[in-house]
């Protein structure tokens, strides 16, 4: 919602303004100089990126649109079940947790959180490293240093196609450049014509580095900042899962290894101890 928001304020004030300095808005309706920015940006985004990224770059912009991926909710569902499973293991062992990590999708205890079962990475995440940690093959240092390389990774992945988008921000006002010199070459052939259609030649030459610049800075490239920002929040849950593990493989008691994790977690997103105590509770 936040992004047609700020897309509206952006038009409002750009069109706005220059029909309040009596601009004609007709005069900026070039579609063929559309045609030159929108295609090339097209043909270079589809050069520069793999079929897949272009994917990812779809589903990223759609998941942009769709609001925020995870929310205090889904935070506190995933510190409740961590602390079940940590509870679980301390009471009964390690073992006892290994029918649930190996099959999540018929375990009763991820069941009853659906918002956890329903994320394919964080799941994985956590019966991945639960199943190492039941094994005990790995020291706590060289379990986080495991962790962080994935964590990494998954950041990494996350954020190409941000970078990917940025750059045809980055291409766009030189696209515009583009059509206002093939417009300029068109007014250079009508010379010989009269002043009024030299005119409306320069004024849609000059259209076209005025739609590659605003195409680059009001749109293209706030909607790439703001897919980098999902990237990063879509790792924090990973973080928060990670620093609970840890906690607990070093000898934490349940209810304070779920409290290493709350702490991780930014200030608008993160539970009070009273809050998340309550939810594990009323779980």
């Amino acid at each position: 919602m936040g992004i047609i928001v700020g897309y509206i304020i952006v038009c409002v004030s750009v069109f706005g303004g220059y029909v309040l300095s009596h601009g004609d808005l007709a005069t900026l309706w070039q579609p063929f100089e559309l045609m030159i920015i929108g295609g090339a940006a097209l043909g270079n985004f589809i050069v520069a990126n793999p079929p897949h990224l272009i994917k990812s770059v779809g589903r990223s912009i759609k998941g942009v649109f769709g609001g925020k991926q995870h929310t205090q909710d889904h935070f506190m569902d995933l510190l409740a079940l961590l602390y079940e499973i940590f509870n679980k293991a301390r009471r009964n062992g390690l073992m006892a947790i290994e029918e649930d990590v190996e099959d999540p999708e018929a375990s009763e205890l991820f069941l009853r959180y659906p918002r956890i079962s329903g994320d394919p990475k964080l799941l994985d995440f956590i019966c991945d490293y639960m199943r190492i940690i039941s094994s005990g093959n790995l020291s706590a240092f060289e379990l986080e240093t495991l962790m962080d390389q994935d964590i990494e990774t998954t950041l990494e992945e996350a954020e190409l196609p941000a970078h990917s988008l940025g750059k045809i921000a980055d291409a766009l006002p030189g696209f515009g450049i583009v059509a206002a010199v093939m417009g300029i070459v068109i007014t250079m052939k009508s010379l010989g014509g009269p002043p009024e259609e030299l005119g409306l030649h320069v004024a849609a030459a000059l259209v076209g580095t005025f739609l590659g610049v605003l195409l680059a800075y009001g749109f293209v490239a706030p909607l790439s900042t703001s897919m980098e920002h999902r990237a990063r929040e879509s790792t924090k849950v990973l973080e928060c899962a990670k620093t609970a593990m840890l906690a607990t493989v070093n000898g934490i008691p349940p209810q304070l290894a779920v409290e290493f994790g709350r702490k991780t977690l930014y200030a608008n997103d993160r539970p009070s101890f009273t809050e998340l105590e309550e939810h594990i509770r009323g779980r």
